[in-house]
């Protein structure tokens, strides 16, 4: 199977820049992996889809405002950081521009000193373990000095740092944003647990790993990078209570299918537990827990294509995918939806 399989012409002016001012105002593409039908709404009619008795699992994590801009202490030459990975206490696995300049030993400055960094080590990729100095609370400083790390084809200033937050964010530790929550409001969830829909969190916290190009032509020669994951025992009991009854798991996000496709034994019974996982799925993949899911459009030759691809068959994905490019749908974070069941 190629990397090139996964390949589709998209428009530039299709990747969405801005968020739409009501999160639920998205589109929908309904996409029937039995079928192959495809039908168009708007997300707000996700609803139509739900059954009662269907639980839909989200995924808590938080984005911490991940990028900062500082100086080297010694030349004072611009230096761009963005965290990656909380390793110990104030140790950081970063990625650094212009990696040149970042040696071990090297200090850099953020908000005139209110934060320092000394670089330890370069590891595998050139990251950088950076040793934190602060006085006060880590998180506060962040907030207050840190920018949220937009993936690099978003070219426009976020106005509002919460727009690339879901409403449900609680434990803080991502890269990125599990996009697919983006499009739920309070009310939606609300609609959603009124009509017999149980809704389960997961945590896992997304690394920009997930979003790193496919660099080999051998889709299986691609290594995923680790990302840590939680399942609490109420939530897994739930989710099997779910499946026991007879009623459907639909992941809201990749990042929820991948945890639940991590943590699901081989008797399709989601176990209550915490780790690291590098799960890789495409098409091949037999699925061990959910039913459904919902997800943006992602990017061409990607590991996410390659995982709804497995969800829903290659043939079938990729013509939706030329089907919402016809349609002229919203692409990529802060795009539209689609719901594959």
């Amino acid at each position: 199977m190629k990397t090139s399989d996964f390949y589709f012409d998209l428009p530039q002016e299709l990747i969405a820049q801005d968020p739409l001012e009501d999160r639920s105002a998205s589109r929908l593409l309904h996409l029937d992996k039995t079928t192959g039908d495809i039908e168009h709404t708007n997300f707000k009619h996700v609803l139509d889809f739900l059954k009662p008795g269907d639980c839909l699992v989200i995924n808590d994590t938080k984005v911490i405002p991940a990028r900062l801009y500082g100086h080297k202490v010694d030349t004072g030459a611009v230096i761009e950081l963005l965290l990656l990975k909380r390793r110990e206490n104030d140790v950081w696995e970063t990625l650094v521009k212009p990696g040149k300049k970042a040696r071990p030993g090297a200090v850099i400055s953020f908000g005139d000193g209110l934060l320092t960094g000394k670089i330890l080590d370069i590891v595998e990729e050139g990251n950088r373990l950076i040793q934190f100095s602060y006085e006060g609370i880590f998180e506060e400083i962040l907030d207050q000095l840190g920018e949220m790390p937009l993936p690099p084809y978003i070219t426009h200033k976020l106005q509002d740092k919460n727009r690339y937050q879901t409403v449900y964010a609680k434990h803080e530790g991502s890269a990125a944003a599990p996009t697919a929550g983006l499009h739920f409001t309070e009310e939606l969830l609300q609609q959603v647990k009124e009509m017999g829909v149980n809704i389960a969190h997961v945590t896992l916290h997304v690394g920009l790993g997930t979003f790193r190009p496919v660099k080999v032509e051998d889709v299986t020669d691609h290594h995923m990078h680790s990302e840590f994951y939680v399942v609490e025992p109420d939530q897994a009991e739930l989710i099997n209570q779910t499946k026991k009854n007879g009623g459907r798991v639909i992941a809201v996000g990749t990042t929820s299918c991948r945890t639940l496709e991590s943590a699901t034994d081989e008797n399709g019974i989601l176990q209550a537990k915490s780790g690291w996982t590098e799960i890789f799925i495409y098409p091949g993949y037999s699925f061990k827990m959910i039913d459904g899911l919902i997800t943006n459009f992602h990017l061409p030759e990607s590991t996410l294509l390659m995982l709804v691809s497995a969800l829903a068959g290659k043939e079938q994905i990729m013509a939706a995918y030329e089907e919402a490019v016809k349609e002229r749908y919203r692409f990529f974070s802060f795009g539209d939806a689609m719901f594959i069941e």
